[in-house]
């Protein structure tokens, strides 16, 4: 039934590109960082029609929405196993047009081997990794090296040149801007344009970090060869000016834009009754993937439970909104400590309504990761009007650059008691609570609006063509 859905609107979709004029506006391609975007819909449980109907938790649609107020139109490309050809959709919630093509044929060939091989090897790609974990820390070490290799080898093979070449001169691009930089895809995406005459840019969104030795040289000779970087957060502008030797006027600092016209709240007391929440209790509020370790999610945990037994008169909610691969973790730690108010919905969750709901129920938001790149989590409780208390992960200083006059508070990383003294003082001053609430707001209008944030894009990346 998907294939033939996808087929009919792929149909429809290749008429109405058929029967458009040329585009007058400058387009810009926007492409994913994974192997194949197949990867990123099965870890959710979506279909590539749920992705093309619904999806706006992404960096894509956010650039999308900001280009689109500055007359810049975007075409999103994404490789894809599910496609034998290029197949257009429509990106229903900003119009704009999904190019899906199909992966090459040798990554194909190098997927099937690999998955034969990890069968061989352990049963199960679950059990391959239990092995490496379970060796002696030298031969840990080159199985892990030895897993991360085969893993790049395979990823430049993912880019097929060819058809990505063609379809970027059908639908007029201007510039290419990939999501990541320290990913294969940035490297051949470079050479692409180098072959192409097109310029390619990348935007950092946490991607800090090279994933095998035979990335390096690739991947330096990409940095001398593109055209430019957006990254947000100025720690990683210096690790990358420090690595490579990017010069500045490569590099863009521009944030990722939101639209606090998007992020309605609702009337509190009602968001509280339809979450069966009472009136009178303290809430907290996190949303967003479930890792554990990167998004700090422990140390959460211990700053709960200090501000549990600190009150145990209050009435106390903690709210944890989305899913991720340590869902079982999470619950079992939740259960072995035995914490009061935790009131979870384990489920990936892109429906903005149900988010605006459970933000709008809260007094205060909180992100105690340990690893970000440029978190948009953050910036929709601050649109939504909540003031944030959140670790020093990198990308959050930056969100809120003027501490409490940007509308929150930056607590150490791993330090779970500066995270529960910093939600206690919110949580405790409402009249200051409520002036931060303002303070966010304002801030995303001014610093995040998508007719900022696109302005800025237009200029870097059309740059040479406006000149």
């Amino acid at each position: 039934m998907l294939d033939y859905q996808l087929t009919e609107q792929r149909n429809s979709n290749k008429q109405e590109h058929q029967l458009q004029p040329p585009q007058a506006e400058p387009t810009v391609a926007l492409l994913h960082c994974m192997d194949l975007i197949d990867d990123f819909l099965d870890h959710i449980n979506w279909s590539l029609e749920t992705f093309c109907n619904e999806f706006t938790a992404n960096w894509m649609y956010g650039y999308t929405q900001a280009l689109q107020r500055v007359g810049v139109r975007t075409v999103i490309f994404c490789i894809s196993a599910r496609v034998s050809e290029p197949s257009r959709f429509k990106h229903v919630p900003t119009g704009s047009t999904i190019c899906v093509i199909p992966a090459s044929k040798s990554y194909l060939a190098y997927r099937a081997l690999r998955r034969r091989a990890l069968s061989l090897y352990g049963g199960s790609k679950d059990q391959s990794f239990k092995d490496i974990s379970d060796a002696s820390p030298t031969r840990r070490s080159l199985l892990t090296g030895l897993k991360n290799l085969a893993q790049s080898v395979g990823s430049y093979q993912a880019t097929p040149l060819g058809l990505l070449a063609q379809e970027l001169k059908r639908e007029g691009c201007s510039a290419i801007l990939c999501q990541e930089y320290e990913y294969p895809r940035f490297d051949t995406s470079v050479l692409l344009g180098r072959l192409t005459g097109l310029p390619v840019f990348a935007t950092f969104q946490g991607g800090d970090e090279i994933h095998s030795w035979l990335e390096y040289p690739f991947r330096r000779l990409a940095f001398w060869g593109c055209t430019g970087l957006i990254i947000g957060p100025q720690t990683e502008i210096g690790r990358v000016q420090s690595c490579y030797g990017v010069p500045d006027n490569k590099i863009a600092r521009i944030f990722n834009p939101l639209d606090v016209a998007d992020w309605p709240t609702f009337e509190r007391n009602q968001a509280r009754a339809a979450l069966g929440i009472p009136q009178d209790a303290q809430v907290v509020v996190y949303h967003g993937r479930i890792d554990m370790h990167r998004k700090g999610l422990d140390i959460l945990l211990d700053a709960w439970d200090q501000i549990c037994r600190d009150r145990p008169d209050t009435d106390l909610r903690l709210l944890l909104l989305g899913s991720g691969p340590d869902a079982d973790t999470l619950s079992q730690r939740i259960a072995d400590m035995q914490l009061r108010g935790v009131m979870w919905r384990n489920q990936f969750v892109s429906d903005r309504t149900i988010i605006q709901q459970h933000l709008s129920a809260a007094d205060v938001y909180t992100l105690p990761s340990r690893q970000e790149g440029f978190p948009i989590a953050p910036i929709e409780a601050m649109a939504s009007g909540l003031p944030v208390v959140a670790a020093d992960a990198p990308g959050v200083p930056d969100i809120l650059e003027n501490g409490e006059f940007s509308g929150g508070l930056v607590v150490p990383r791993e330090d779970s008691t500066a995270l529960a003294l910093a939600l206690k003082r919110v949580l405790d001053d409402e009249p200051w609570r409520q002036e931060l609430s303002k303070r966010a707001r304002r801030r995303i209008e001014e610093y995040f609006s998508p007719e900022a944030v696109g302005s800025q894009l237009r200029d870097f990346l059309l740059r040479q063509q406006n000149s």
